[in-house]
């Protein structure tokens, strides 16, 4: 184990130590199950936490839960990874919540990999679950118990190729990694892009854990000739592709989007990809400080986050901060019975960061509150992710497209 993966289920397990000594009488129990160790993401597991526990502040400072406060029953879904693999130990740690803790409901999944082994224990035994991360079908299997307010991959592809088809791009350059993200994205990429768009793809796929050059597919797709350069590279091959990719001259001249938001943490994003970065896209939701929409709630959290860690909030740390304060609300509104929990989430409307949302059965999907999506550019070297573009929808745009070579702004 890593001392930074050490640190992080440290840190993780102090804050929510920390709530608990407040959480008084009687509270809320609910369950996070996170990465906090590898092989899974322990920086994302210790922005869940962070989350988290800010809800259980607010929950405390507005009364949601009637009174109550709010206890968290924390473990690491990596636990036992490393002998048994991610899905044995995730769902492992579920069924602890699930039988041993009685916890009113779980939130905290990370990694695509391990929410369907997560999700099929959670509705074993009726435990409200919330999903925050792109995984595309596990609302789609309507499920009663499952509920997310995040975006998924099915919802971030219209936004990248119905804007490139608006640009006459036709033909995509799409290198992808082996994770389940990679290829559920690269998956729905090829299967939207040709059946609504007719578009070519030229696709190469890779071995996430062991793969350092990439020079052979990306020589191939820039013998391709795309009109568009899709970086389907995950955390540590995503820098690595845009490395390599301009090397190769294939970066800044062809466009380039990335299917997902490491260009939001703007310092690290300039520090990693330098000059080649100016001209990147990718979805994300309308949720940074400009945003004239942010809620009562929004500011709370952002004002409180931004105190105590000196930074604005990821979506992470909102997503689960929103998981908490709408546990509490159907808590309060019912008799506190998984049962009955579940039948306030569908029953209320819940006040969040973007406004009120439903959880409803909808004909694709049960429970999917998706936030609206856009798509963002960097158009001049060293912008901050406020400072980005939107570039599309054309409703919501606050500038052009800039497509490679057009200077900046």
């Amino acid at each position: 184990m890593t001392a930074t993966a050490d640190n992080a289920r440290t840190r993780a397990t102090v804050m929510v130590g920390k709530v608990n000594r407040s959480a008084g009488d009687d509270p809320v129990r609910i369950g996070i199950l996170t990465p906090l160790t590898p092989p899974g993401d322990p920086t994302a597991g210790e922005l869940v936490v962070r989350g988290a526990c800010l809800g259980a502040e607010y929950v405390r400072e507005h009364d949601l839960a009637g009174g109550r406060g709010v206890q968290f029953v924390l473990y690491d879904d990596q636990a036992t990874a490393a002998q048994e693999g991610m899905a044995r130990s995730s769902a492992a740690q579920m069924t602890k919540l699930a039988l041993v803790d009685d916890v009113v409901a779980v939130m905290g999944q990370w990694h695509l990999r391990t929410t369907p082994w997560v999700v099929d224990v959670a509705t074993r035994y009726d435990v409200p679950i919330f999903i925050e991360n792109g995984h595309s079908d596990v609302t789609a299997e309507r499920r009663r118990n499952v509920f997310r307010a995040y975006f998924s991959i099915a919802d971030r592809v219209p936004v990248m190729l119905d804007f490139a088809a608006t640009q006459g791009m036709c033909r995509v350059g799409l290198i992808a990694s082996d994770t389940v993200f990679g290829q559920m994205m690269a998956d729905t990429l090829v299967r939207y892009g040709t059946e609504r768009h007719g578009m070519e793809f030229l696709r190469f796929d890779f071995p996430q854990d062991d793969t350092d050059n990439f020079t052979e597919q990306l020589k191939g797709i820039q013998q391709f000739e795309p009109d568009l350069f899709i970086n389907g590279g995950v955390v540590r091959t995503n820098y690595l592709i845009i490395e390599q990719a301009a090397a190769l001259g294939i970066l800044p001249g062809t466009p380039m989007m990335v299917t997902f938001g490491f260009p939001l943490r703007s310092e690290d994003f300039w520090r990693l990809s330098g000059p080649v970065g100016v001209g990147t896209m990718w979805p994300a939701m309308r949720y940074r400080p400009s945003w004239q929409g942010l809620t009562d709630v929004a500011h709370w959290f952002i004002d409180r986050y931004s105190t105590r860690y000196g930074s604005f909030p990821p979506d992470t740390a909102l997503t689960h901060f929103t998981d908490v304060t709408v546990i509490a609300r159907a808590v309060a509104a019912s008799s506190g019975s998984r049962a009955d929990v579940l039948d306030a989430l569908e029953r209320m409307s819940f006040d969040t960061w973007r406004g009120p949302i439903r959880y409803e059965r909808g004909a694709e999907h049960w429970h999917h509150a998706a936030p609206e999506l856009v798509l963002l550019q960097y158009q001049r070297l060293g912008q901050t992710f406020d400072e980005s573009a939107i570039i599309f929808p054309r409703t919501e745009a606050t500038a052009p497209y800039r497509a490679p070579g057009g200077g900046g702004v």
